[in-house]
């Protein structure tokens, strides 16, 4: 079958550090244009890869060789681009989180349903085949019946103009770093899971919380996540799985290079074993999954939607430390 062929709707860094390598390595993908409201930035982003540079997004929606569009902008802007999209007839892979608010992205994955199109949201990690071999060792009973998870994903404060500063792009600590350890518990522990508190530390200069913790829940298992996250903190992206029997543990687990080998820690009272996995570009495996998703016409609909919610809990209960 031939190849989807990806419009850009946004010059970020995600998109040109990942998603276009990403898309042009793909066989299941192709690049046709990149859009800014830059005409120079587009023209500078479409020559590394082959590709028309198109000014403005509008006109890269009006394009017939463009069959879905990629759309890496800030968070506020991800719910009126992607239904713009949506009515000019393109799928869509927006950037996590897919739309700040759940009603938005309940309304969106409807409009998608209704007009045949997919519609979804871009982690990366959750396609890194190490997750496979999670899922394989816990299936097994390597570590007895799973108990608990501990993750963290923190990073150290960004520059003073970072849009993560900023309120009125949906920036914050909660919506680009936080949902990472979210999606990582429905993940690992499935979807029927609630938050059971939370807590933010809110900057009230700018608007936008700095970090936070959350504590989620199984009522029907018991099984729980406690989760942290920030921007002001020294870097951790990692996290541990607590089992009757043992733990799993594995760190750079969200956005490691591509070159990078995964080690997995396996911990029982027998002793510790670090299982070295192979290396994998988990960004070319999300555009090619992405691809597949479309040729199918069915998107992970259900995750999506439980992960907007969840979020939206974690920011509605928490208890916020103003500083």
């Amino acid at each position: 079958m031939s190849a989807l062929r990806i419009g850009v709707a946004g010059c970020a860094d995600i998109a040109l550090r990942r998603m276009l390598p990403a898309f042009a390595a793909s066989p299941h993908t192709e690049v046709t244009a990149v859009a800014s409201r830059s005409a120079a930035k587009a023209r500078s982003a479409a020559g590394a890869f082959g590709c028309a540079a198109v000014e403005g997004y509008d006109a890269l929606l009006e394009r017939p060789d463009v069959d879905a569009v990629y759309v890496p902008l800030p968070v506020s802007l991800h719910a009126e681009w992607a239904e713009r999209a949506l009515r000019a007839g393109k799928h869509v892979l927006a950037e996590k989180p897919l739309t700040a608010r759940p009603a938005d992205t309940a309304r969106l994955l409807g409009l998608a349903r209704e007009l045949g199109l997919v519609l979804t949201e871009n982690y990366l990690f959750v396609h890194h085949p190490a997750y496979t071999v999670v899922r394989d060792l816990v299936a097994a009973g390597t570590i007895g019946e799973v108990r608990s998870l501990s993750a963290s994903f923190t990073i150290p404060p960004r520059p003073a103009d970072d849009i993560r500063y900023r309120a009125d792009l949906d920036g914050g600590a909660l919506l680009d770093i936080g949902v990472y350890p979210v999606r990582l518990a429905s993940l690992l522990l499935g979807r029927d899971l609630t938050v059971h508190g939370a807590t933010l530390r809110h900057d009230t200069a700018r608007g936008v919380d700095l970090g936070g913790s959350a504590l989620l829940g199984d009522p029907a298992t018991g099984v729980s996540a406690q989760l942290l996250f920030g921007m002001e903190h020294h870097y951790a992206a990692g996290w541990r799985l607590h089992g009757s029997e043992g733990s799993l543990a594995l760190d750079r687990a969200y956005s490691p290079p591509a070159d990078h080998r995964p080690s997995l820690r396996v911990e029982r009272s027998d002793g510790t074993e670090e299982r070295v996995l192979p290396a994998h570009d988990q960004a070319a495996e999300a555009a090619s999954a992405f691809a597949v998703a479309v040729r199918r016409g069915t998107g992970d609909d259900a995750a999506v939607l439980r992960q907007a919610e969840l979020i939206d809990s974690i920011r509605r209960t928490a208890h916020r430390t103003r500083i």
